[in-house]
């Protein structure tokens, strides 16, 4: 069986307000995104880094991307920001609509108001997103003055507010030092503080506390969800690690290789995970049960963006792969049409009528093993990598 990470059973754990397993329309949401395509056309072909994406965020909400290194978590929330170069990237299809505006259709100075005053953005590295020739002062002083149109005295005043408001220390010190001349915990308040600066709507935090060590990263993790209660914003949490999930939001969007697998609120998602994929990162995850024995991995690695494979792409990894998984693509559905989860899995519906299955798609247990099918497609791989808790 699979042994997810603690939920709590009550709480912002429940199906929210606005989300898909509500059942509450997009109309409802502050941001909802909705077939979202986003490729880089480069010399060796067209990647699909992102294809087919919809979720969406109600007002106060939050949601966590998940999935391996190269999925599309990033490149999903930079094309909400409008922050790729463009070419090589194309956005072929797709909205995303903020209080019922498409960022898509805006103008470059319309979205540059949006940035920073509506929808902010924590990067992975703060040490390569803040500027090293200027102060932590001026680089959250300018936000500051671009959308609230203050004075320069006035917007060091909030400057400092909003460090002090992240909890660092000495903040009228700290707003005319350097970011070389901060620790990472401190350099990632700050990045935090700038993002917070305006009160934006929503925050996006891209894998928040990934180059920080293990107590710096609780402190993190603590100040976004207190800080989001007090301003009661919306979160965009990205991140591979499934704990602080189960901790930190409403829903649950599993990415795999630019698509979403498998979508719901925590506890849907995480106490009854349908998509085998969904199974494997959280079988991956240590657990007490397991004490002493070797991790659970997932089998291959991310197909090669250019040379996807047929049907689910999954499916070469999938160890409950059968007839029409190498042949004909899932898309996401309820499969118990009871608004519950949403998944993107033959095994939880009924394959197309022009390529029966092998044999009647079953729904397992989460975590059992499937019986060998004949005619299923071979695994790309037969050495375990550590990418599945990547």
């Amino acid at each position: 069986m699979v042994q997810p990470p603690t939920v709590p059973a009550a709480g912002p754990s429940a199906a929210a307000p606005g989300s898909a397993a509500a059942g509450i329309p997009a109309d409802d949401r502050l941001v909802a995104v909705h077939d979202l395509r986003t490729y880089f056309d480069v010399m060796d072909g067209t990647v699909r880094a992102v294809d087919g994406v919809s979720f969406g965020v109600h007002r106060g909400g939050s949601i966590g991307i998940v999935g391996e290194s190269g999925c599309g978590k990033s490149v999903t929330a930079l094309t909400i920001m409008r922050l790729l170069e463009m070419p090589p990237a194309t956005i072929p299809s797709g909205t995303i609509t903020l209080d019922g505006r498409d960022l898509l259709t805006l103008s470059d100075d319309d979205m540059r108001r949006v940035r920073g005053g509506e929808i902010a953005m924590i990067f992975q590295e703060p040490m390569t997103s803040l500027n090293p020739v200027f102060t932590i002062g001026d680089q959250i002083s300018e936000a500051i003055i671009e959308h609230l149109k203050v004075s320069k005295s006035e917007a060091r005043e909030r400057a400092i507010a909003a460090l002090a408001q992240v909890g660092m220390s000495s903040p009228e010190r700290r707003v005319k030092q350097y970011p070389h001349e901060l620790s990472g915990g401190m350099r990632q308040r700050a990045m935090i503080a700038m993002g917070l600066s305006c009160r934006p709507k929503m925050l996006i935090a891209d894998e928040p506390t990934t180059a920080l060590d293990v107590t710096v990263q609780a402190q993190i993790l603590d100040l976004i969800r207190s800080v989001q209660a007090e301003l009661g914003m919306a979160l965009m949490l990205i991140t591979h690690d499934l704990g602080v999930v189960a901790e930190m939001v409403d829903e649950v969007a599993v990415m795999y290789a630019g698509r979403i697998v498998e979508s719901g609120s925590v506890n849907d998602v995480f106490l009854s995970p349908k998509h085998p994929y969904t199974q494997g990162l959280l079988e991956s995850m240590p657990s007490r049960s397991r004490r002493g024995e070797r991790l659970r991995v997932i089998k291959g690695s991310v197909p090669n963006p250019f040379n996807m494979p047929p049907g689910c792409n999954f499916a070469p990894r999938c160890p409950q792969r059968f007839g029409p998984c190498g042949v004909h693509d899932p898309l996401l559905g309820d499969p118990d049409e009871d608004g519950g989860s949403l998944v993107a899995c033959w095994l939880w519906m009924d394959a197309p009528r022009d390529e029966p299955p092998a044999v009647e798609p079953v729904a397992l247990e989460p975590g059992a093993e499937a019986p060998v099918v004949p005619g299923g497609a071979a695994a790309a791989a037969s050495a375990a990598t550590g990418g599945a808790a990547s």
